[in-house]
C-alpha cells in the first residue's frame, strides 16, 4: 500500500479476532477484543504487531493495566530499555514517570519555558540504535486537552518533490541528546551525557527495517544539523524538511480516556503532546523498546 492510500477497514487483514478499525485516513487505528491485563497467545501479538506496522500507531481503550502488565506488554515486542535523564516508577527502572514536556513536573514559573520545548519528535534518536516503539498508559488526566498528535513520516515523504528526494538520499544528519535535555541539568550532568551519548549520524531518509518503506527521519528535538553541506544550506533544508511535519494532513490525533494506552512505531512516525491543560495535571508512564541502527537503501 503506498504511504498515502486512505486506510479502510475493507481491504484489511484478518487480525486473529481483533477488532482494527482505522482512527483515520493516513494512520492510527483503534483495537478492540483484547484483555491487556492477562497474557496474550503469541497469534494475537503478532496480530498487534500487523496492526501497528499497518497503521503506524494503534490504540487501546479500557486496559486497567498494572506495572507488571505494561512491562509484560512491552516485552512482546523487543527488549526495554530506561532513559538517560526522565524519571522511572520507583520499582520499575523500564516504566518512565512522564510529566509535561521532557518528563519535567509543570510549575507556573516553567510553563513559558516548557511549552516552547515542547516540539515533535521521534523518541532517542540520540541513540546510535533508537527505539523501535513506545507504549504510553494515562496515570492522570485532565477534564479536558493534553491530546496526543502522530505524524506519518512515509506519507511526508512520499510526498516530497523528486529532486529533493534525490537530493536527500545519502544525506545523514547529527542528533544530539543535548540539542534537547541540555537547558535544563548543570554542566556537569552536561559533561556525564556528552561522554555517554556522543552525537550521532542518521541518514536523513530511512529504510524501514519491517515494511521496507522510506520515512523521513530527522526530528526538531534531537536533529541539529544535516551533514556534507554548507552551514546556510544545511540549515535552510533542514527547516524546510522540519516544516512539512507540522502539516495536519499527515497527523493523527488521540484524545486520551482514562486507562487508555498508545503503541507506536517510533521508526515510521513523529508525536506531539498537546500541553494546553496547565495548571491541571497529567502524568503518563512509558516503556520503550529497543530498536536497531537506521540505515537506508535506495
Amino acid at each position: 500500500m503506498n504511504a498515502l492510500t486512505p486506510i479502510s477497514a475493507g481491504d484489511a487483514p484478518d487480525y486473529a479476532g481483533l477488532t482494527v478499525t482505522p482512527a483515520g485516513p493516513v494512520l492510527g487505528a483503534e483495537i478492540s477484543g483484547l484483555d491487556l491485563t492477562r497474557p496474550l497467545e503469541p497469534e494475537i501479538v503478532a496480530a498487534i504487531r500487523a496492526a501497528l506496522l499497518r497503521h503506524k500507531v494503534v490504540f487501546f481503550r479500557d486496559q486497567d493495566i498494572s506495572h507488571e502488565d505494561h512491562v509484560r506488554f512491552g516485552r512482546y515486542f523487543g527488549d526495554l530499555e530506561g532513559h538517560p535523564v526522565t524519571a522511572h516508577v520507583p520499582g520499575f527502572p523500564e516504566i518512565l514517570h512522564i510529566e509535561a514536556a521532557d518528563g519535567m513536573k509543570l510549575r507556573e514559573a516553567i510553563v513559558p519555558i516548557v511549552r516552547a520545548a515542547n516540539k515533535w519528535h521521534t523518541d532517542v534518536t540520540f541513540r546510535p540504535a533508537p527505539s523501535m516503539g513506545g507504549v504510553l498508559r494515562a496515570r492522570t488526566l485532565p477534564p479536558s486537552g493534553g491530546d496526543t498528535l502522530f505524524a506519518d513520516t512515509a506519507a511526508i515523504y512520499a510526498d516530497l518533490p523528486q529532486p529533493l528526494k534525490d537530493r536527500l538520499a545519502g544525506l545523514s544528519a547529527e542528533h544530539d541528546i543535548l540539542q534537547s535535555y541540555g537547558y535544563r541539568i548543570d554542566e556537569a550532568k552536561r559533561q556525564e551525557l556528552r561522554a555517554a551519548y556522543p552525537p550521532q549520524a542518521h541518514p536523513v531518509v530511512r529504510t524501514h527495517p519491517e515494511t521496507g518503506q522510506p520515512h523521513l527521519f530527522v526530528n526538531k528535538v534531537f536533529t541539529t544539523r544535516i551533514l556534507g553541506l554548507p552551514d546556510d544550506e544545511a540549515a535552510s533544508l533542514l527547516a524546510e524538511l522540519l516544516d512539512r511535519v507540522k502539516a495536519p494532513e499527515y497527523q493523527v490525533r488521540f484524545r486520551w480516556s482514562e486507562n487508555a494506552i498508545v503503541f507506536w512505531d517510533n521508526r515510521a512516525t513523529q508525536h506531539y503532546a498537546v500541553l494546553d491543560y496547565w495548571p491541571v495535571e497529567r502524568v503518563v508512564e512509558r516503556v520503550t523498546i529497543k530498536g536497531d541502527a537506521p540505515y537506508f537503501q535506495a
